[in-house]
């Protein structure tokens, strides 16, 4: 029998891959790649499993541990600074790297886990950054060509949350990333009140950089959005659902009943996932399943404890798609990918 995925997932499910290679080296990707090919079933490549659900079965092809780490910087024009980051390398590591050296871009997606490499497949963002916003290039594996490419921001099809890289996940192994950040002791403007109102600034005020780093720690970890080392909540994946791009009617009918709306950088009008998961009577510490909880801090980030199985989660997560869709006819889409066979959740779930 292989080894675990439980031990390379936050959630802590899944069996046996099996075969898990690890790649540390950046120069090794032939030979890693050569290996993972020579085994039946699609390559699936793992960075922290921060935003994965791994099947109680395990994953009959191989793993891929991607563990390469490292930074490189060089000066662009304008006081901007191009910074190539290898994809194993962790995203906190990178953005603690920014701040002490000036180089602001980056700032707002402090705390949240995973790799960098994982970022640009489903555009990680916060407090109104994503990472396409400062990304120039990246270098992929194409397991179609058996070719490694140059991507510029325009072949990556970038949207709120997905990328092509997410829609295509069996074709694609990110294996570095180059984004450009400006030399700068101050931050973006913010654009989020509830950090303004921690910064006790304005909107469109840019905040000194190590400042708006430590407040956006801060504000994550009081709204249960950080990823807890211990305690109840330490089994997750953060965020459960993705917030659900509204119709006209739709959106007026939660505007209606007191619900959030917002326009993403897709110009979709979206709501609020958690507010639509409360709106149909879940709360916080909530009881779902055996073994699975609603986070003692925020309803939509859905937790595993004692008892609970991938396979559990997974209904629990289609159980709550589906209440929400008889009761306002909005669909949930799940954020976490799936690893293995696994019940799809309102729509299937590409492996990552």
């Amino acid at each position: 029998m292989g080894e675990r995925l439980a031990d390379h997932t936050t959630l802590q499910f899944g069996g046996p891959a099996d075969q898990l290679l690890t790649h540390a080296d950046p120069a090794a990707w032939a030979d890693t790649s050569r290996m993972a090919a020579r085994h039946h079933g699609t390559p699936v490549v793992l960075g922290h499993g921060s935003n994965v659900l791994a099947a109680d079965a395990g994953y009959s092809g191989p793993v891929i541990c991607m563990a390469t780490q490292g930074i490189t910087v060089r000066s662009a024009p304008e006081k901007m600074v191009d910074v190539t980051v290898q994809a194993g390398h962790p995203l906190a590591g990178l953005i603690d790297f920014a701040v002490a050296e000036g180089l602001s871009g980056l700032e707002y997606l402090t705390g949240i886990p995973g790799t960098i490499g994982a970022a640009p497949i489903q555009n990680t963002g916060a407090y109104g950054q994503q990472i396409s916003d400062t990304l120039i290039g990246l270098t992929a594996y194409d397991w179609q060509t058996g070719d490694v490419v140059n991507l510029a921001p325009v072949h990556c099809g970038f949207g709120y949350r997905t990328s092509l890289f997410k829609r295509h996940p069996a074709r694609w192994t990110i294996l570095d990333v180059t984004i450009r950040l400006l030399r700068s002791n101050y931050a973006s403007p913010v654009t989020y009140q509830h950090l303004a109102d921690a910064l006790d600034v304005s909107i469109g005020v840019s905040p000194p950089l190590a400042e708006a780093a430590e407040a956006v720690l801060i504000n994550r970890s009081q709204r249960g959005l950080t990823l807890p080392a211990t305690g109840p909540d330490a089994r997750q994946v953060g965020s459960v659902f993705l917030n659900p791009p509204l119709t006209p009617k739709q959106a007026e009918t939660v505007r209606a009943t007191g619900g959030p709306l917002h326009r993403t950088a897709d110009g979709a009008v979206r709501g609020s996932a958690g507010w639509l998961l409360q709106h149909v009577g879940y709360g916080c510490g909530q009881r779902l399943a055996l073994g699975v909880y609603c986070s003692a801090l925020r309803t939509l980030t859905v937790v595993a404890r004692t008892g609970a199985t991938a396979a559990t989660f997974a209904t629990t997560l289609q159980n709550l798609a589906a209440q929400v869709h008889e009761a306002t006819g909005i669909y949930l889409h799940p954020e976490p990918v799936s690893l293995g066979a696994l019940m799809t959740v309102t729509s299937p779930i590409s492996t990552a």
